[in-house]
């Protein structure tokens, strides 16, 4: 059965979906079978996976609405080595009919349950803010990776995403956990990002990833290209990061499969 992490926070332009796109394509580096959701109607997982948004059959849309399967609307990402479970700007429809269907949490838990068992990870990228969407991947997920940056106005967001959090939690999803913390477009030489990064550490101790990502050009310009940080500069500072964060994934994985042995 998959690991299923959803990848949030409301906050915008925080790195999100460059983790999403980029975890995967370091994971598929370890021949992990990976799947990555994009639940964003602005499409830039699937744009910076290297699949045309504007040119799909299906999408998740469809197999939220159950007008398609998950199996039936998967592409492949074309060089990445993983799959892709695309979105674009019909997202939004979807949302709003969502909202008037019941049980319309559990829509795409049940779209994905037929290939969980197919993947070692699916990887959910959400939108970039707290709608039915977001609600769905949260129900759907086994725990939620935090990507922040440094700095003041990420803290007040991050204690938000966290209600809602405990709010899924208590309501349709009682196994949904933090399951990390990632510090992004991090520079060292700013003293706010210092303090931001220990008050991190000193509250969420060992959730937040030793791993950090910098900020690299490198790493900025490679969805523009429609590749991963791996295929367009393997030897960037932002391709060893997320080398080093899919190896930070798996030890917590083995760590978790010991323990419950």
């Amino acid at each position: 059965m998959a690991r299923i992490i959803a990848i949030a926070n409301q906050k915008g332009g925080v790195g999100k979906t460059t983790t999403c796109v980029n975890l995967a394509a370091s994971l598929a580096a370890t021949q992990r079978q990976v799947l990555l959701v994009d639940m964003d109607p602005q499409g830039n997982a699937t744009m910076g996976c290297g699949v045309n948004k504007m040119e799909l059959e299906n999408t998740v849309c469809e197999a939220l609405l159950g007008e398609a399967t998950v199996a039936d609307t998967i592409v492949s990402a074309p060089e990445a080595g993983f799959s892709v479970l695309p979105g674009n700007e019909d997202l939004t429809l979807a949302e709003v009919n969502l909202l008037q269907e019941i049980g319309r949490e559990m829509k795409l838990k049940k779209a994905l349950a037929p290939v969980a068992d197919l993947y070692d990870f699916i990887l959910i990228d959400c939108p970039p803010s707290i709608n039915m969407l977001t609600v769905n991947a949260l129900t759907a997920a086994d725990g939620v990776l935090i990507p922040m940056q440094c700095e003041y106005y990420a803290l007040e967001g991050l204690s938000s995403l966290l209600r809602t959090i405990e709010q899924v939690r208590e309501s349709v999803n009682q196994n949904l956990e933090v399951y990390g913390i990632l510090r992004t477009m991090f520079d060292p030489r700013i003293n706010l990002s210092n303090e931001v990064s220990m008050q991190l550490i000193e509250y969420f101790d060992r959730k937040v990833f030793r791993t950090v990502v910098p900020r690299n050009v490198r790493l900025a310009e490679a969805p523009s290209f429609g590749l991963p940080i791996l295929l367009h500069d393997r030897s960037s500072r932002g391709a060893i990061a997320y080398l080093a964060l899919a190896g930070e994934v798996l030890r917590r994985e083995d760590e978790r499969m010991a323990e419950a042995v």
